[in-house]
């Protein structure tokens, strides 16, 4: 699962210049689902963490980085406390950082990470996590430039891939015409940039910049009043 978290034009946040990506692996972890009651009032959740999911999740981030030409990679872990199943993420992210020298490697345990993330987040690249941390940090990453509706996300596999907002359904505004479109469009372009139209994808990375930086039509969570129809008809507007 792939989060791309960066500062936009025209967006009010708590910092500028924030640009990092989340990387975390969403397929085992506590999100398992492997619980059960062992006595009444007492429930036990099984942590499940694999050498090769944690090898393929920190193969990963190293190659994005590389990729999109970042210089560092940290891994957030609670191996002070959970020895072998954290100790077993970070282990595997240690033999693959070996293939990286050029890519610097850094480890920081996840509840100083989120202390580091809300007091310094210009000094973060890529952040590699395992389910539940990642969860939990992306969406703190998420607030620190402006909330959820802007962060576009990605499930990248070998041969498929789905992209999809960070954010929820948000049941409770549905049908309402409220919700904030540009997370959803965003996926969309890196939808379109993971298939090869590149072209496509920065016409609308650069609309939904301008629409921001305008500022005259926003959505309730970014300060405005305007609807989900107006928000997507404006930056239709600039496309043409």
């Amino acid at each position: 699962n792939v989060r791309p978290v960066r500062t936009l034009p025209g967006v009010r946040g708590a910092f500028a210049g924030v640009d990092l990506i989340v990387v975390r692996e969403n397929t085992e972890d506590l999100y398992s689902g492997i619980e059960h009651q062992i006595a009444p009032g007492v429930v036990e959740s099984v942590k499940v963490i694999t050498a090769r999911a944690s090898r393929r999740i920190a193969e990963y981030a190293f190659q994005l980085a590389r990729r999109e030409r970042r210089r560092k990679v940290v891994a957030i872990h609670k191996a002070n406390i959970m020895k072998l199943s954290d100790g077993l993420f970070l282990a595997c992210a240690r033999q693959v950082a070996l293939r990286y020298p050029r890519i610097k490697y850094e480890e920081l345990i996840v509840d100083n990470a989120c202390m580091q993330l809300v007091r310094r987040p210009a000094e973060f690249d890529v952040l590699v996590l395992e389910n539940l941390y990642g969860d939990i940090v992306s969406d703190l990453c998420a607030g620190l430039v402006g909330g959820l509706g802007l962060v576009p996300g990605a499930n990248v596999g070998k041969r498929h891939a789905l992209f999809e907002a960070v954010h929820g359904t948000a049941p409770d505004i549905a049908g309402k015409n409220l919700a904030n479109p540009l997370a959803a469009i965003m996926s969309g372009a890196k939808l379109l940039r993971h298939v090869g139209q590149k072209q496509a994808a920065g016409r609308i990375e650069r609309a939904v910049e301008r629409l921001l930086r305008q500022g005259r039509v926003r959505t309730r969570d970014l300060g405005g009043r305007a609807t989900t129809r107006a928000v997507t008809e404006g930056l239709i507007a600039l496309l043409h």
